[in-house]
């Protein structure tokens, strides 16, 4: 990896809105974060406290402590590809649009239409993803109220403490960009700290612990599938899962100082340190487990708790107190998760707007000019994510089956301008590029999101019921189809990317500035 050329120092801002203005767009959102803040949004949506707690479960049924230990730096050393390959391209290409804007400019002919599917399938993915962290942050939040003040948790206040969440998260983003990096920032150290406090804990306070060998090595299998190898795979997907959202760097690269390389360094570096902060912090819990036959992993995956870390820290610690504090650092961090995805999800439906993309997106595409935020767009992807969540007040397996397009439809999203990126023998890498690792890095990236899709829509359990069902490949049909009516229904006459040559690409960055 090298930066062939460093970013002016002189006016950042000056030059960035100049750059924007190069690439067809107006500055408009206020230019107020720094790299850390940009690093932050990203960290805080991967939210190693947040993804390893609440999908623990996955890796734990399947595959038991091996598939943890050891699948979570294996599927973070080829999403650590996928991020270095979503880089490069985004130091190209600083905008707000991110994907879609990367697919229109790559692609070779259609632009378009590619700029169009793969800016649905991030909208309507980070929509899915900002309802489930929002919602998994509620679940985990009664389940803290039920540990403390024996609050029993029901549909209908879990749904209850869902909305409120999401409407602080609202309102926070509303107040401007300046509370959104400070609480971005703090949210980094808040997951930083707090997974150095779980750690502390769970290795001084028990008085036993797993071996190395056992935390390594030891196989549970209750999917009901014999064949190891799948089950192992499926084990695979609590990293994949947590592994996601770190294309808001790109989302809020229009609010970033030196933005072409701050916002690819935001996206690389909040994996690298989510590889190793969520490896120490799932190395920790797994051995702190009390029993570890299957009858005592057994009863992890079906503690009252709902979380299976949870129980392992009333198990471990013999101490409620501090159980529930360490529970209470889970639950904050989700919060910041949330407010971050918001962030990310209303940057990118303001910047799909302003490409009317969106049914009325003269209304969506609106910066508040005292604030310098999308505010309009901001209480869409509230508004969507609620919509989005009520099924979850009647069924859960039917909330599931709707927010399943979240990662997968994330990960074609992701990988498809890298793909095109591939394809484009012309494409001249911004000031932050990987140099002559450029190709090995952007296939192989290639290569693992199409083998992750596919265990994606595969059955994780066995039998196959309307419960067990996996319904990811109904939910990305549904996206595809929703994306081809649009585009013939409204995007084929509307839709004006600036990926493509559009009227107002024609514009000098002169002229744009001047507006």
């Amino acid at each position: 990896m090298s930066e062939t050329t460093k970013a002016p120092d002189s006016h950042p801002i000056d030059d960035d809105a100049a750059a924007l203005a190069a690439l067809g767009y107006k500055q408009e959102l206020h230019r107020g974060m720094s790299g850390f803040s940009n690093f932050a949004v990203s960290f805080s949506i991967i939210s190693i406290l947040a993804g390893c707690i609440t999908s623990y479960a996955i890796a734990l049924n399947s595959g038991g402590p091996s598939a943890i230990t050891i699948g979570w730096p294996v599927v973070g050393v080829f999403v650590l590809m996928v991020a270095l390959a979503m880089a490069e391209v985004c130091s190209k290409y600083p905008t707000a649009g991110g994907l879609y804007f990367w697919a229109g400019r790559l692609a070779k002919r259609n632009k378009r239409q590619w700029a169009w599917t793969v800016g649905w399938f991030n909208f309507l993915g980070e929509v899915a993803v900002t309802a489930a962290i929002d919602f998994g942050a509620a679940t985990t939040m009664m389940a803290f109220a039920n540990l403390v003040w024996g609050i029993e948790p029901t549909p209908q206040t879990t749904f209850a403490l869902f909305v409120v969440l999401i409407v602080v998260h609202g309102l926070l983003n509303t107040f401007g960009v300046n509370i959104v990096s400070l609480l971005s920032n703090v949210s980094a150290w808040w997951h930083i700290v707090g997974v150095l406090v779980i750690v502390g804990a769970l290795w001084i306070m028990p008085t036993q612990h797993q071996d190395v060998g056992w935390t390594f090595t030891h196989w549970y299998n209750g999917t009901g599938w014999s064949f190891g190898p799948y089950v192992f795979l499926m084990g695979l997907l609590m990293a994949q899962y947590t592994y996601t959202g770190y294309d808001a760097s790109a989302h809020v690269a229009e609010e970033t100082k030196n933005a072409s390389i701050a916002a690819p360094r935001g996206i690389v570096m909040s994996v690298v340190i989510s590889i190793i902060g969520g490896w120490i912090l799932l190395f920790s819990i797994t051995a702190a487990i009390q029993d570890g036959s299957d009858k005592g992993i057994q009863g992890l995956l079906g503690s009252g708790t709902g979380l299976p870390p949870a129980q392992i820290f009333l198990d471990a610690l013999n101490n409620p107190t501090m159980a529930k504090f360490l529970l209470f650092i889970v639950c904050g961090a989700q919060f910041f998760c949330g407010m971050a995805s918001v962030t990310a999800n209303s940057r990118m439906s303001y910047a799909f707007s302003r490409d009317n993309a969106i049914p009325g997106s003269r209304i969506w595409a609106k910066v508040n000019k005292r604030t310098g935020t999308p505010t309009n767009s901001i209480w869409l992807c509230v508004v969507l994510s609620i919509i989005l969540t009520t099924p979850a007040l009647f069924n859960t397996t039917a909330y599931l089956a709707v927010t399943s397009v979240a990662v997968i439809g994330l990960y074609i999203a992701y990988v498809t301008p890298v793909f095109l990126r591939r394809l484009d023998k012309g494409f001249v890498p911004g000031p932050w590029n990987l140099g002559r690792w450029s190709a090995i890095v952007g296939w192989i990236a290639v290569v693992w999101v199409v083998l992750i899709i596919i265990l994606f829509v595969l059955p994780p359990v066995n039998p196959i019921t309307i419960d067990t069902f996996n319904y990811a490949p109904v939910a990305v049909v549904v996206v595809a189809l929703l994306s081809i009516v649009l585009w013939f229904a409204y995007g084929k006459r509307d839709f004006m990317a600036s990926s493509v040559e559009a009227e107002h690409l024609t514009m000098s960055p002169d002229k744009l500035l001047e507006e």
